[in-house]
């Protein structure tokens, strides 16, 4: 079985995030393949970067980077839920990812993302270019939820559709096939 993390990038009051990652847990916990846990980045509440030395030296003074390394570290693959923000991927998001280094290599991350008109995906091709400077296998698959607010009913709920649902499965399906191919990778490093 292969460890998912599911990371939550919007830490903003009033954030839809944990709605759409709630559908994509939803599907996750049905998956044979996957153990997942969920990183809400609003809970976990990095400081802007405060480590002295370069995330590559893996010489961590603080308890929450330490915290954060082995999280990261124990995973397979990844699943990031991010809006986007201004034509681009949100501050914590891009913070969390910075902290460290070779934890992230060699493992996939999938991308569920949620805007306007654009449901995400500039935010996406902006975090393709970050995940690759670190080893990282970005999903072609991927989930834009386009106009997301229609998504999410009077109670909070995500509620999707036929082409998202079919998205969503694609996407697991590929990021599956990544993650068994990079642990081999992984372990011959």
């Amino acid at each position: 079985m292969f460890n998912l993390k599911i990371i939550i990038a919007s830490t903003r009051p009033g954030r839809k995030g944990p709605a759409i990652a709630s559908w994509i847990i939803s599907k996750a916990s049905k998956l044979k393949d996957f153990q997942f846990e969920v990183l809400d980045l609003a809970v976990i509440n990095l400081p802007m970067m405060d480590e002295p030395a370069h995330p590559r030296f893996k010489t961590y003074q603080n308890q929450h980077t330490k915290d954060w390394s082995a999280k990261i570290e124990s995973a397979d693959a990844f699943i990031m839920v991010t809006p986007e923000y201004n034509y681009s991927l949100p501050a914590p998001l891009k913070n969390a990812i910075d902290y460290l280094s070779l934890e992230w290599g060699y493992k996939p991350v999938a991308f569920v993302s949620y805007g306007g008109m654009a449901g995400g995906t500039r935010a996406v091709q902006m975090l393709k270019q970050v995940v690759t400077s670190l080893k990282m296998m970005p999903i072609v698959e991927a989930v834009n939820v386009p106009f997301f607010l229609k998504y999410i009913d009077d109670n909070g709920k995500f509620n999707s559709d036929e082409t998202l649902e079919k998205a969503a499965d694609a996407m697991f399906t590929e990021l599956l096939r990544w993650t068994k191919g990079l642990k081999s990778v992984r372990e011959d490093r």
